[in-house]
């Protein structure tokens, strides 16, 4: 009897030292991936400005071509980067106060779904004032959005396909 639980005991003593092997190659492991999710591209918070200013863009030209499908696709790419901002950037003041865009989004986004050309104009003129605001806000009013006057995409068609 003494035999049998002494090759327990033996065993056990076996298993909790596999068991802290184990559990140290797998705290190596996730050690390896933390620092690999760190060392990860996540992109600035220029580069989603970026962004924003060219859907701004590409956005007032589809509106004042009327060309909806290409507005709903302005739209949508504007409200993936605010999202990306509040992402990548949590913590942030910049991504903290965009929040203040997303009504004036949802504005510009009715205004496309109705095809309503005096509705977008208005919306798209609020929104852009509340970039403004939001670059007040955070300290970058150096940083002036306007309404676009010519297209910097001289290679897109804002018409309306045929």
């Amino acid at each position: 009897m003494k035999r049998i639980l002494v090759a327990m005991f033996a065993l056990g003593l076996f298993a909790c030292n596999d068991t802290n092997e184990n559990t140290k190659a797998l705290e190596e492991r996730i050690e390896k991936l933390e620092e690999k999710i760190e060392n990860t591209y996540k992109p600035g918070l220029g580069d989603f400005m970026s962004s924003i200013q060219a859907h701004h863009s590409k956005l007032w030209f589809a509106g004042q071509n009327e060309n909806w499908d290409l507005a709903d696709f302005e739209i949508h790419e504007l409200m993936e980067a605010v999202e990306g901002i509040q992402e990548f950037h949590k913590g942030r003041k910049e991504a903290e106060m965009i929040e203040m865009i997303i009504p004036p989004l949802e504005e510009v986004d009715k205004a496309i779904e109705m095809e309503d050309p005096t509705k977008f104009v208005s919306s798209y003129t609020t929104l852009t004032n509340t970039c403004n605001q939001c670059h007040h806000a955070t300290g970058y009013e150096f940083n002036v959005v306007q309404i676009p006057d010519t297209s910097p995409f001289t290679n897109q068609n804002f018409e309306i396909s045929k």
